[in-house]
């Protein structure tokens, strides 16, 4: 009986031990080959302890992983960094018209005793191929894609913690690409290449982009924010480069998908597939008196002075007053991880 008790305490202690073996700073390492501990990104991010007080780096190898990832809300500070971001590359191809068994339906079923059909399309929100709820969160030098067919919208990233920077990243996709999901929340784009179709900006979130390259990959709108009416800031564009695909010749800078959207393009290259009025109202003459639209020191081809009536034009003082720190004045004060 001693025995066995003294051996079931060891294996206690041993299983102890494992469960706290990566209750540390040191890095974790991701390969898809198998040459490092994890072969996936999840398996990296299930191992780190919740609410960390220290930064916890999950490098990740060269390799194309497709996964579905969670970054849940009770991970704080840790950074994905890839190897390279053109062949470090996160990819799922969820779509919003993938049928899906309806709650609580035995998918077995051919029909309901309604005579509705067992299924229903997965809707935007459940697309993603990374979801960020925790805070805190880093991307550095990897791709995030939705490698979906035009079928529907496929969102590649979704938001929705707080202080979250994507650093030299490509977020790929067409429709809805990138999914701020939370008003109130901050995040930070430097860098980084953005691509899509229709909307592929699109929340409630307040998003700083500084330097980044954004690809329209046909004839649609690049933003549809739904800033809060309560919130300054929605998304800020600063020294970015506005492109597009051959044969792309009518894009709009934005469209408010709620009434109070925010968008500001300032010191911006626009080529020119961006149109000379730069906004659309949705189809909704009374969003023009509610959406915040506005441009200062844009360039290039799509640059121009015939914008519609109901955005604006900075002036010089008024732009140099839009810094990170003002945009990102709200909620616990964030030191921003990079300067520029």
């Amino acid at each position: 009986m001693k025995k066995t008790f003294l051996l079931i305490l060891a294996l206690c202690h041993l299983l102890g031990l494992s469960a706290k073996s990566y209750d540390n700073p040191d890095t974790l390492f991701v390969a898809r080959d198998g040459t490092a501990e994890f072969r996936t990104v999840a398996q990296a991010v299930e191992v780190c302890r919740a609410f960390m007080e220290y930064h916890k780096v999950i490098f990740v190898k060269k390799g194309i992983y497709k996964e579905k990832i969670i970054i849940p809300s009770w991970l704080t500070n840790i950074e994905i960094c890839g190897e390279d971001p053109l062949t470090t590359v996160i990819t799922y191809d969820d779509h919003a018209n993938i049928q899906i068994p309806r709650v609580g339906i035995d998918p077995s079923a051919l029909t309901l005793n309604d005579g509705q059909p067992v299924t229903q399309g997965m809707g935007t929100f459940r697309t993603y191929t990374v979801k960020v709820e925790g805070h805190d969160i880093t991307f550095k030098n990897i791709t995030i894609e939705n490698n979906a067919a035009k079928l529907g919208q496929a969102v590649a990233l979704h938001t929705e913690g707080d202080r979250l920077t994507f650093i030299g990243c490509r977020l790929l996709g067409n429709q809805d690409t990138v999914y701020t999901g939370t008003g109130g929340t901050r995040l930070l784009f430097v860098d980084c290449y953005i691509e899509g179709t229709t909307d592929f900006i699109f929340g409630p979130s307040t998003a700083w982009f500084e330097r980044c390259q954004l690809h329209s990959k046909s004839d649609s709108f690049i933003t549809a924010a739904s800033t809060p009416r309560e919130v300054e800031f929605g998304y800020v564009f600063s020294h970015c480069r506005l492109t597009a695909a051959e044969g792309v010749g009518r894009v709009f800078l934005g469209r408010p998908w709620r009434p109070y959207a925010h968008t500001l393009f300032m010191n911006c290259e626009m080529g020119a597939h961006i149109v000379a009025e730069g906004w659309n109202n949705w189809r909704n003459p009374d969003n023009e008196r509610t959406a915040r639209y506005g441009e200062y020191g844009s360039t290039g081809p799509g640059a121009s002075a015939s914008r519609v009536p109901w955005s604006r034009q900075l002036t010089k003082k008024e732009a140099a007053a839009v810094t990170p720190a003002r945009v990102f004045a709200l909620g616990q004060p964030w030191t921003l991880p990079v300067a520029f």
